[in-house]
């Protein structure tokens, strides 16, 4: 019988394409703020955005995906999205690279159609709307929408990846019937933003006023606030999923203040809170568990995950008041140290992998 799943050592060139994105969308951010680095073409300027969300979060979310659904075609969507990336980066085309990245965003729909159909849930169908919208916003930017009025979709697929993943981990403490149908409205809610948010400024406030509300439904019904009184990777998890969501709600809360999320003076700072303070926060959390799961490599904790994770959080907030403060120079330093945090973050889980298989060795 022939297997259906890829063997782990064939999804490895897939994260490598990923990461590949990641670095080169720091670096491109990293100049947009003014330090000099030297990028491949001047064009990356302007692919911050694409590169991280589309180019990375995009191909490791679709990797995961695809190892869940165990099937072979399901790879393409994170293959395409890998190559799109990499078109970006060595200047091929726009229209090439974009449209990679909306076919793969493509294949994450249909490989999310089908979880929803091996099991229709409130969880199963919230990421597919996750994956829709990240679509929906890559077909808008390969038809030419400036990056600003995709934003809100390309948050949507995040947050909403996120929300439906800890709504799945929920069913280990059950939320009441009650508190679903309040995620499910606010998650219509957040559609509904997403969807007016490109011809309306009302739309924009819209979108804030829904990513407070998940906030704080999160904080309040996520299985992380009694995981957080454990101890190792259970409590590390559980710290970075609860500082995330305070990011969620201070982006959120800028957004509501400053005229909508991703606009006016609080645009910079609504939009790191989410896309950094947020869900690399997830992303710190969950690297220990999704991770080996992908790759098979071990990634045992160690408390030296804390660091990257505070430092994480202290640079996010030199950002902030940088922005709010009209101070360039601490904006400029906090990011050049959420970048440095970034890198800290990959050198501790290799490390991590390193010493996981000299201990099984």
């Amino acid at each position: 019988m022939i297997a259906r799943d890829l063997p782990p050592v064939a999804r490895l060139p897939l994260l490598v394409l990923g990461f590949l994105s990641l670095a080169f969308g720091v670096i491109a951010g990293l100049v947009r703020l003014g330090w000099p680095l030297p990028l491949p073409s001047p064009e990356l300027l302007g692919l911050h955005g694409p590169l991280m969300v589309s180019g990375f979060f995009g191909t490791v979310i679709g990797l995961e995906r695809a190892v869940a659904l165990a099937s072979r075609w399901a790879y393409g969507g994170p293959a395409l999205t890998g190559a799109g990336g990499l078109a970006l980066i060595a200047g091929a085309p726009m229209g090439v690279a974009s449209s990679l990245l909306s076919a793969g965003s493509l294949v994450l729909v249909a490989a999310s159609w089908v979880v929803v159909r091996r099991q229709r849930a409130l969880f199963t169908l919230t990421l597919a709307a996750g994956a829709a919208v990240w679509s929906v916003g890559n077909l808008l930017w390969l038809a030419g929408a400036p990056v600003a009025d995709v934003l809100p979709w390309w948050a949507g697929f995040l947050v909403l990846t996120i929300a439906g993943e800890r709504l799945e981990l929920s069913r280990f403490r059950p939320a009441s019937a009650p508190a679903r149908w309040v995620f499910a409205a606010v998650a219509l809610l957040l559609l509904a933003g997403i969807g007016t948010s490109s011809f309306s400024g009302a739309g924009r406030m819209v979108l804030a006023a829904s990513l407070l509300l998940l906030a704080l439904w999160l904080g309040r019904y996520d299985v992380a606030l009694y995981t957080v009184r454990g101890s190792g990777l259970p409590r590390f998890t559980a710290v970075c999923l609860l500082s995330g969501y305070v990011w969620l709600a201070v982006g959120a809360v800028v957004g509501l203040s400053s005229g909508g999320l991703f606009f006016g003076y609080g645009y910079d700072t609504t939009l790191h809170s989410v896309f950094l303070g947020f869900v690399f926060a997830m992303v710190f959390g969950h690297a220990p568990i999704i991770f080996p799961a992908v790759t098979r490599f071990n990634i045992p904790y160690h408390p030296v995950f804390y660091l990257h994770l505070v430092l994480l959080h202290a640079t996010l907030g030199l950002r902030v008041a940088g922005d709010l403060g009209g101070w360039m120079e601490l904006r400029r330093i906090g990011g050049l140290g959420n970048a440095l945090v970034l890198l800290l973050f990959v050198a501790n889980t290799v490390a991590a992998v390193i010493k996981g298989r000299r201990a099984a060795s």
